[in-house]
């Protein structure tokens, strides 16, 4: 182990320490809001020079690749990567949660939780052994659920938390399972030994049972139908909360996966399944936030189906572009909470210019259109990054960039300087992705051709639904109201849920009010 290695490991274990004296300090430091936020917000800055370094110094490092300290922790490229986006959003989210909560009481409660949830992640990240990830992922989820319980007095809040820690407990049973079968088969808990063990016998039934109850573990912990209900009802939660679990949390599931997949590659069925429960929930979701008109809900319900996409592109073999999907997920559903209160500007002045219809003509041409996009830029590359059929789901996903108007009256000019503009957006977009899908993050593909024909087939399924409530919404709109109402795949997972595990979700909405301190007063706040 060289020294650019050592000092890797060193700046990579930083984060955790740092993150876990802010858990500490405030619940046992001084009791001023604005002293520990300042105390917070300096640890957290601390711990991203420290993630930053730990990049740079994996890309310095003459071999590119995992830094093992002992059997238990190593540093990866990839996890490295998230680390630091991690501790990005986790210093901007600190610097907004100051200003969100100014004269909140509790407020050591939530730093509390939320450092501790930073130092969650950021051991699962280095985690190299069963026991490292289970501890970690159960205890960011448990840090996570205090969060989402800050304000105690609100139902919804309390139900969610409560499917949340349902959804918990099956994938921690889950994910032990996987980790006895794997345990026992290769003899050590260790991931380096699973690793060699795969490259030298393959996977016996045993590994591939337990890759299978991984595969349900990561459904269970990203949120994916049906145990989506408790990410669309975390809205009660405060603003920060959501950007943080939306941006950082809800997708570590992706990432256990990427770091797993020399394990999927040899268990066909965990494979198939992850396609079929992500190209479900991403087409199903993505219908669905169609309907939705509020904002939190409907960036909630993305999230949703952007995770059933990620773990889609597992189950197919593409971790790069599942890592790069993660990884571009995370910054924007950041932004797009934390800046919420725009986009609701941004929808009333659509709401004003009134909704726009789109001709049919270049509804089906569309899809001909990006497809050449795509083209274009694999043809200049020089060479394909990924599979056809991958291919054909990019240029349907670029598709909508060529809708024009149905009633436009700027003339045939105005309509090609509009689809050129598209062209070029559509081709800058492929570009984008062919340039991550280069860089050097350790994470080998393994497409899967007969589940890439059904991917796409899914994909081309969502497109011509969309094309379709364009061009006949009235004759949609018993298929509207279903999608509104999430097609009541929550209300079904919510019912079995309070039978097999009771709970008294609504008593804290009847506890004593809530007191707010402002400029020095106490308010009185009824419980809503």
């Amino acid at each position: 182990m060289n020294l650019a290695n050592l000092m890797a490991l060193a700046c990579a274990l930083t984060p955790i320490g740092l993150m876990s004296t802010a858990a500490l300090s405030a619940l046992v430091g001084v009791r001023s809001p604005t002293t520990q936020w300042k105390r917070f917000a300096f640890l957290a800055q601390l711990g991203l020079v420290a993630a930053l370094s730990t990049v740079v110094l994996q890309f310095l490092s003459p071999h590119i690749g995992p830094v093992q300290l002992s059997r238990w922790v190593a540093v990866e490229p990839f996890g490295a990567c998230v680390a630091l986006l991690v501790q990005l959003l986790a210093t901007v989210i600190g610097v907004f949660s100051a200003r969100y909560l100014e004269g909140e009481p509790d407020q050591q409660r939530y730093i509390a939780a939320l450092a501790s949830v930073l130092a969650s992640v950021h051991l699962l990240l280095l985690a190299n052994h069963w026991l490292v990830l289970i501890v970690s992922w159960s205890f960011a989820g448990s840090a996570l659920r205090r969060l989402l319980c800050f304000y105690r007095d609100r139902p919804l809040a309390m139900l969610a938390a409560h499917k949340k820690r349902v959804a918990d407990r099956l994938a921690d049973i889950l994910l032990l399972a996987a980790a006895a079968l794997a345990w026992s088969t290769v003899g050590s808990g260790s991931f380096s030994d699973l690793w060699l063990h795969l490259a030298r016998d393959g996977a016996s039934l045993p590994l591939q049972i337990s890759a299978v109850c991984l595969a349900l573990a990561a459904v269970f912990r990203t949120a994916l139908l049906p145990m989506h209900g408790w990410l669309i009802q975390v809205m009660e939660a405060p603003t920060p909360v959501s950007a943080l679990m939306h941006a950082g949390v809800v997708n570590l599931g992706g990432y256990v996966l990427i770091r797993f997949a020399p394990l999927l590659n040899h268990a066909p069925a965990a494979c198939w399944l992850l396609v079929a429960l992500g190209l479900g929930t991403a087409v199903l979701a993505g219908l669905v936030l169609l309907t939705r008109t509020s904002i939190k809900v409907r960036l909630a319900w993305s999230t949703v189906a952007q995770m059933g996409f990620m773990l889609l592109e597992c189950g197919l073999g593409l971790y790069t572009m599942a890592a790069l999907h993660l990884i571009g997920h995370s910054l924007y559903k950041a932004h797009a909470f934390l800046s919420a209160s725009t986009i609701v500007r941004e929808t009333k002045l659509k709401a004003m210019r009134g909704q726009t219809s789109f001709s049919l003509m270049s509804l089906m041409a569309a899809p001909a259109f990006a497809a050449s996009s795509v083209a274009a830029v694999q043809f200049f590359v020089g060479h394909t990054a990924w599979p056809w059929w991958w291919s054909g789901a990019l240029a349907l996903a670029w598709a909508p960039l060529f809708w024009l108007p149905a009633d436009r009256q700027d003339g045939a000019i105005a309509a090609l300087w509009r689809v050129l503009f598209g062209w070029g957006i559509a081709a800058a977009l492929t570009t984008i992705t062919a340039v991550g899908h280069a860089l050097p993050l350790g994470v080998p593909d393994t497409p899967n051709d007969a589940a890439g024909g059904v991917a796409l087939a899914g994909v081309a399924l969502m497109y011509l639904s969309l094309v379709a409530l364009q061009v006949c919404p009235e004759r949609l709109n018993t298929w509207r109201r279903w999608s509104y109402a999430g097609f009541y795949i929550d209300e079904f997972s919510t019912r079995l849920a309070l039978r097999f595990w009771p709970t008294r979700w609504t008593a804290a909405a009847t506890a004593a009010p809530r007191e707010h301190t402002m400029k020095g007063s106490m308010v009185a706040v009824a419980a809503e």
